[in-house]
């Protein structure tokens, strides 16, 4: 038995509303089946987890039981119990507590997406290696924006301007046992993934506001804020593998990340 800190997934596999462009694109009846060289992209999320010694088991939220049958080779993983699976909720918030409440209270967490297409072993074992040694309750994974431009120069991606740097989400989060109360936090804080400064003012309050605006606002201040409101301590761990970064938001996604599965195999770690 490995000596290392040992996680449970969680992974929310439904579509955020009934229409999604990638399954529309795709022809699929979720996002998350869309196929990337030929495979749907939520099993190649399985694998880079299963490919993870960190990683105990994998529990899945969604997609519908009704789709289910739509992707033989996963039904057949959680017919088998290779992987758990629970109806999902209406919003990632809601589904994610949905999940983590099955889960053994003392368990570790690593919460990502089905649509984390160029998920790897190698980026979920660094991620999990630098969680552990952090004296937190909760990490959250993010990227420089310029690691990401450096090899993807024409991907669009949300950023958040701080004053040491533009940072993306990578969709993967850790939680101990109480770091679980974030998850409440995130539902608050959804509504506004799309609008950093209005999350800024709802969610930190408005002396972050205007640190923000003054370009004052730093990741370790922001990420303070959140522990003061949470009483939960969180770290942020900077991720130095560009396609960690990467998720399939929209059809040219899906072009972009089966381009790079297709090119010759190098190494996939940028400098940090």
């Amino acid at each position: 038995m490995s000596n290392k800190a040992q996680y449970v997934a969680v992974v929310l596999a439904a579509d955020r509303a009934g229409y999604d462009p990638v399954a529309e694109h795709a022809g699929t009846a979720c996002k998350a089946f869309a196929p990337i060289c030929g495979r749907p992209m939520i099993l190649r999320v399985l694998d880079a987890l299963a490919g993870c010694a960190r990683i105990q088991t994998t529990l899945l939220c969604g997609p519908p039981a009704a789709l289910l049958p739509e992707c033989r080779e996963l039904a057949e993983r959680i017919e088998d119990g290779r992987v758990g699976w629970i109806e999902n909720l209406n919003s990632p918030s809601l589904s994610a507590a949905q999940g983590i409440a099955q889960i053994d209270p003392n368990a570790r967490i690593l919460l990502t997406t089905a649509d984390h297409a160029l998920l790897t072993p190698e980026i979920v074992e660094y991620f999990l290696q630098a969680s552990s040694e952090l004296a937190c309750d909760a990490t959250v994974g993010v990227i420089r924006h310029e690691t990401i431009v450096s090899k993807f120069p024409g991907n669009k991606r949300t950023v958040v301007r701080l004053s040491d740097g533009n940072f993306c989400g990578c969709n993967l989060f850790t939680f101990n046992p109480h770091g679980r109360n974030l998850v409440a936090f995130w539902q608050q804080a959804e509504a506004f993934r799309k609008r950093p400064w209005r999350l800024v003012g709802q969610i930190l309050g408005w002396q972050a506001v205007w640190a923000y605006l003054l370009g004052n606002l730093t990741l370790s201040r922001a990420l303070e804020s959140i522990s003061n409101k949470t009483n939960v301590r969180l770290q942020p761990v900077i991720l130095p593998f560009p396609e960690a970064g990467i998720d399939v938001d929209k059809a040219n996604d899906l072009a972009l990340v089966e381009a790079l599965l297709t090119q010759p195999v190098s190494s996939s770690r940028a400098l940090p």
